[in-house]
């Protein structure tokens, strides 16, 4: 497993949810759908990244 992909995919949650809050302070549905969005997409992301380790540790 890539220490990069789980660095982005850590920087991707921090982002969403940043933008949530930020939805959160300025009412707008839209940017705490998409902040949202992105920490699904970040816990997806961290879940292939745990499988692909769990993979790799079986074939070693």
């Amino acid at each position: 497993m890539s220490i990069e992909d789980r660095a982005k995919a850590a920087a991707k949650n921090v982002e969403g949810k940043a933008q949530e809050a930020w939805g959160n302070v300025t009412g707008d549905p839209e940017d705490k759908a998409a902040g949202k969005a992105k920490q699904a997409e970040s816990e997806v992301r961290h879940g292939v990244e745990d499988v692909k380790d769990n993979i790799k540790k079986n074939l070693d």
